[in-house]
Parts: structure tokens; sequence; C-alpha cells
């Protein structure tokens, strides 16, 4: 797999960050919290690939020529679960707001930044599909180290610009982010099956 494929799937698994960073930022952060919440997403944007991909190499050894497209196949549902969770969000919202006209966005998130076990959980929860994601990289045979630090700061930096500009952006950005996100994986992954 190419580096722009790498960066493809980075900016995919970033979207998840950056839709629950939209949220946080929405109820209001400061240049340290944010930098702070960035910085632990970061790194478990590092940390859960790097166990998928440790996990995806050692199974593309026993795997042989049906590895690629193991990778692949694993690219290909968290992509159409994430385009699934996406709708669904957007027709949830859209029921909300028919069930209550006129219900204005609330700010606060009921994220608690100053407990290191909320922001833990919160990191692990955005960062769960890289496990799954560097396990299909795995067999793939991508360099170890760019991909887990394209990852990592691609996954911090999103989660940043979402805190900053969390407040001027409404919740419907944040579904559509995630079914782009979810769309980029899906054709990752038929890239890799066809060609």
């Amino acid at each position: 797999m190419n580096y722009p494929a790498v960066l493809l799937v980075s900016v995919a698994l970033g979207v998840d960050a950056f839709s629950v960073a939209i949220g946080i930022g929405l109820g209001g952060i400061k240049t340290k919290e944010a930098l702070l919440v960035s910085g632990v997403v970061s790194i478990f944007h590092v940390l859960m690939p790097l166990i998928g991909l440790y996990l995806g190499i050692y199974l593309g050894s026993m795997a042989g020529p049906i590895a690629s497209t193991i990778g692949a196949l694993i690219l290909l549902t968290i992509g159409l679960n994430m385009v699934g969770d996406s709708l669904r969000e957007a027709k949830l919202l859209k029921q909300r707001r028919r069930e209550t006209p006129g219900l204005a966005y609330q700010k606060g998130t009921g994220f608690n930044l100053k407990s290191p076990l909320s922001l833990i959980l919160m990191a692990g929860s955005v960062s769960i599909d890289a496990l799954t994601v560097g396990l299909g990289l795995g067999p793939l045979q991508v360099d170890l180290f760019l991909t887990v630090m394209t990852m990592g700061i691609t996954a911090g930096l999103m989660t940043l610009v979402g805190l900053v500009f969390g407040h001027g952006l409404s919740k419907v950005v944040g579904s559509t982010a995630g079914l782009c996100g979810g769309i980029i994986l899906v054709v990752i992954g038929l890239k890799i099956l066809i060609w």
C-alpha cells in the first residue's frame, strides 16, 4: 500500500475523533484542554494500529496469499459499518428535531475533561477502529513506523481542528464526516480487492 492510501486511511480513522471533538468543542474548551485531548487521542491512534499491525503481520505470515484479501475485507467491513452508523445517526437527529421543533443544541457534552479515566475512555472509543484497521493493514506489508505515526498525527490534528472549530460547526457535520470516512475506507478496500 502506498503512502497516499495510508494517508487516506488515517484521515478516515481520524473522522471519529473529529466528530467527537466537534461535540466537545461545542461545549466550550480551553487551549490547554484542547491540546491535552488531541495529544491523548494522537497517542491512542499510534498504539491501537500498532497492536493491530503486529497482529496482522503475524496473521499475514500464516495466511499466505489470501492475506491482502483479508485486509481489504476488514477495511470494507469497517467502512460499511461507519457509513451505516452515520446514516443511523443522521436519521436519529432528524427524528429528534421533528419531535422537538425549535430545540437548540445545549452547551455541555457530559464529557469531563478533568477526569483521566473519562479522557482515556473517550480516546479509546474513537481509536478502536484503528486497532481493526491496523489488523487489516498488517498483511498488506506497509511501513510500520510511517503508518502508525501518520495515523497518530492525523488523528491528533483532526481532533484539535474539531475542538477549535466545534463551536461554529453543527452536529450534522459530524455525521456527514463519519459518512465520508466510511466511504473512503470502502473505496480503499475495493481498490485493494480489484487491483
